[in-house]
């Protein structure tokens, strides 16, 4: 349905565009979503129904948020970091009303799909990248001639890397004439035990959540508060190597469980 009501209220926005299907989702639901922006996000979809505004022009709001976050670790000290961490929590507000306004609004289409995608790799990609040079002491003088810029640079290419790995997965079956596949947790249960018990391990370390923007920009400003302790960038600078070692190891692992899935079966 195109048209609906032009005043819905909380509710009504809730049952429309927060259905099961969308609540319910393992993969594709940040677990920040469930904790609170999904109560949060009807509020500003009611606004943005308001305006002229598309659920496209909404997530290049997105988009523009998430590169914002990764500038915004640039500014040195506590004041950058905060900054990042109040955008990146904005960048997944505007991720939850994108997709209410398309639902309301009946214009859920493969562009906004692809826009979507393309907001996520941009915020994963700059702010590991803005870490770096954040952990080498820009703007102060010599920051470029530390390594430091070269490990943000290397693991912003692990975790597009990574990312690019579940879209390798719905690439090669859309080649393969093969159906979609459903958003639940059992379609990336491994099939070798082995590989199953290693996942399983993982659950309660699970490093491999680091690589999302909004836990990036947890993660810099609690590194940021560990930095004005201290009175260096150690805390920084330790932080991202941590990621960029996890990083090799989670890509390792994510692509062994896609292998031992039923993802490409």
């Amino acid at each position: 349905m195109n048209e609906r009501e032009a005043s819905p209220t909380i509710a009504r926005i809730k049952e429309v565009c927060q259905p099961p299907s969308v609540r319910d989702r393992k993969n594709s639901e940040h677990w920040v979503a469930d904790v609170y922006l999904r109560d949060i996000s009807p509020y500003l979809t009611k606004l943005l129904l308001r305006t002229s505004i598309t659920a496209n022009g909404v997530t290049y709001l997105m988009i523009l948020t998430g590169a914002l976050a990764g500038f915004a670790l640039l500014i040195p000290g506590l004041p950058g970091a905060t900054l990042a961490l109040l955008l990146g929590q904005m960048q997944m507000l505007w991720d939850c009303s994108d997709g209410e306004v398309a639902r309301w609004r009946g214009t859920s289409s493969p562009k906004g799909v692809f826009l979507d995608r393309v907001g996520h790799y941009v915020a994963e990609s700059v702010i590991p990248l803005a870490l770096g040079f954040r952990a080498a002491g820009f703007p102060e003088a010599g920051w470029l001639d530390t390594p430091w810029p070269l490990i943000g640079a290397l693991l912003a290419l692990l975790i597009m890397f990574n990312k690019a790995l579940n879209d390798m997965v719905h690439v090669s079956r859309a080649y393969n004439n093969m159906p979609r596949l459903q958003d639940k947790e059992s379609v990336g249960v491994p099939t070798v035990s082995g590989v199953r018990k290693l996942r399983s391990l993982a659950k309660f370390f699970p490093f491999q959540r680091a690589y999302h923007s909004v836990e990036l920009t947890i993660i810099a400003f609690i590194a940021a508060v560990g930095d004005a302790i201290v009175g260096d960038l150690s805390v920084t600078r330790i932080v991202i190597s941590a990621l960029t070692i996890f990083g090799v190891v989670t890509i390792a692992g994510h692509f062994v469980a896609i292998m031992t899935s039923s993802k490409l079966k």
